[in-house]
């Protein structure tokens, strides 16, 4: 098995290729922080420590 590798032409076809491609990557990673983002509220409920705790020590 032969693996070819994809080149993109270097024309105005190949830059809106790459742009194209580009701008659906960044909604995915945008995607994921906002994910990550979402979680710490989460995380942050479940190691809920209260007044009493603090004052009390360890």
């Amino acid at each position: 098995m032969t693996i070819v590798p994809v080149t993109v032409p270097d024309t105005l076809e190949g830059a809106v290729i790459l742009s194209i491609i580009d701008f659906f990557l960044s909604i995915v990673i945008i995607y994921g922080i906002s994910l990550i983002l979402h979680i710490f509220p989460l995380l942050n409920k479940l190691g809920k420590i209260s007044d009493e705790q603090l004052k009390d020590g360890h």
